[in-house]
């Protein structure tokens, strides 16, 4: 669903370009003259604007001058021009002044429709390829990060406080919301963006490797070092490190972590003596490393090195605004590697992506569009290239309907903890007027006898649930139950999960 801007001092015209444009599953604004136009344009608070539809002929500020001031501010966007005067030379003009399309008034449906989807197109496919070319070179910055969403646009306004500075920055969130994403908007909006970015994934490195792949090792430090490596501190030298899932790094890599950080210098494995370093350092995490701290799995003084400037992207089911904005970015991209000649998503296709939770975040939507453009046959997306999420959806509807057949409709006490498949779902109506959709494995409120369950039973597997969701994480697991977290451990510890052999017990349930 895009926003489109309609301009044109006919009220009548207005009214029939907005209910077209809603009809097509756009949103629109609708303003009466040139200067209104450039005035919701410049409104940072107001909603982002993907086309605009531009009467030429009105008086004061008329169309003309609408592109013209656009082009003196630098306002890059897609624009369909129209009037009733369709000469040649009109549309010479417009075309030169930068005009995407030219439509001659009373425009039909059709063909309005038509140019607005090939305008959305070549606008997103001509921002992606210079996306792709920024993130080529290095230079990523927060315009680059897709999002109409007030909680992730609060997120950027503070990663853009800490690109000002050489601050330590700890980002938090779960697998797949785009925490590189965001270091690299870091990067490339600070002085160090001509410097090198260099990204270590610490989880995929085999324990006896770290020390090796971070600070170095002379030739024959050990057996199989046949040749002298550097380590990434030393090639991120003067640029910025950036350590994702840093909560992975075994104990012994810590302590030298943390030396490196305060001394600003490295030991290379088998070298006599530290190498000093520079680094801008940039961690991840999507474990809560205050409850490893706390049992002992990660240091405390490392956190705080670490900890200094926190930011936590939201997951992609706490910001579904952004689901149609990243659906058509990826497609595009896909497009453009695939060579495949995709036009749009349906209305109804981007419907369903909307009410889907989305536990694996924006990579499992990445990972959608894509296998969605292998399937197209033809030059758009509907809901038939989505089958694992419709199946799931229906899946979802038919086991809470069966459950409502049996019992009556779920209770609302339990709302957002029984999804047994990612985040908690959006509040959007799918069917049934009381039942939302879930993913397969929803929790069962009945017996093996058709009795209601122990309201204990059920509570304890709702929490074994939350433990294992959001990977051990108290935190955000007290705060998705809505609980303290005083009273979270104390639950922990009724169920054997809080300390010692029952604190294992609560990992191998997060790690699954």
């Amino acid at each position: 669903m895009a926003t489109i801007l309609i301009v044109d001092d006919d009220p009548v015209q207005r009214r029939l370009l907005e209910a077209m444009t809603r009809r097509f599953g756009h949103e629109a604004i609708a303003v009466d003259g040139g200067e209104a136009a450039l005035a919701a344009l410049a409104d940072g608070s107001a909603a982002r604007v993907d086309c605009m539809v531009l009467d030429l002929v009105m008086p004061n500020l008329d169309g003309m001058a609408v592109l013209a001031r656009m082009r003196e501010v630098g306002i890059s966007l897609p624009v369909i021009v129209q009037t009733a005067h369709g000469g040649i030379d009109n549309v010479i003009s417009a075309m030169r002044a930068g005009a995407a399309d030219f439509v001659v008034k009373p425009v039909g449906a059709e063909r309005l429709q038509v140019s607005l989807r090939n305008a959305l197109a070549t606008s997103a496919l001509e921002t992606e390829i210079q996306r792709l070319k920024r993130s080529q070179a290095g230079v990523l910055t927060f315009k680059d990060i897709v999002t109409r969403s007030a909680r992730m646009h609060a997120v950027l306004r503070q990663a853009e406080k800490a690109a000002a500075s050489a601050i330590p920055v700890l980002i938090e969130g779960q697998s797949g919301v785009g925490k590189e994403l965001v270091a690299r908007a870091i990067h490339g909006s600070g002085e160090r963006r001509a410097k090198p970015f260099v990204a270590v994934s610490c989880g995929a490195i085999p324990d006896n490797l770290v020390e090796s792949l971070l600070f170095g090792h002379e030739k024959g430090a050990f057996t199989g070092a046949t040749e002298r490596h550097t380590g990434k501190f030393v090639e991120a030298s003067g640029g910025t490190l950036f350590l994702d899932e840093v909560g992975e790094l075994p104990p012994t890599a810590q302590v030298k972590l943390l030396r490196a950080i305060q001394e600003g210098e490295v030991e290379p494995v088998g070298a006599r003596k530290p190498v000093k370093v520079d680094v801008r350092l940039i961690s991840a995490t999507n474990r809560d490393l205050i409850a490893d701290v706390k049992h002992g799995r990660f240091r405390e003084d490392l956190f705080y090195r670490l900890h200094v400037f926190p930011l936590a992207v939201p997951a992609l089911a706490d910001r579904p605004e952004d689901i149609p904005d990243l659906a058509r970015h990826f497609l595009a991209r896909q497009c453009a590697e695939e060579g495949k000649r995709i036009r749009t998503i349906t209305p109804d296709a981007l419907k369903l992506l909307h009410t889907y939770p989305w536990p694996g975040n924006v990579r499992q939507l990445e990972n959608a569009v894509f296998r969605a453009v292998v399937l197209a046959e033809g030059d758009e997306i509907g809901v038939s290239e989505f089958p694992q999420i419709e199946a799931q959806l229906a899946h979802g509807r038919s086991h809470m309907a069966g459950g409502a057949r049996a019992g009556g409709h779920v209770p609302p006490v339990f709302g957002d903890a029984i999804a047994a498949v990612g985040p908690a779902a959006p509040s959007i109506t799918i069917a049934e007027p009381e039942l939302r959709a879930f993913p397969p494995g929803a929790l069962d409120l009945l017996g093996a006898h058709g009795d209601v369950r122990p309201l204990e039973e059920i509570e304890n597997e709702v929490i074994r649930f939350a433990i294992t969701r959001y990977r051990g994480q108290m935190s955000e697991v007290a705060r998705r139950l809505r609980i303290g977290r005083s009273t979270l451990y104390r639950k922990l510890k009724d169920l054997g999960l809080d300390d010692g052999a029952g604190a294992d017990e609560a990992e191998s349930v997060a790690s699954g």
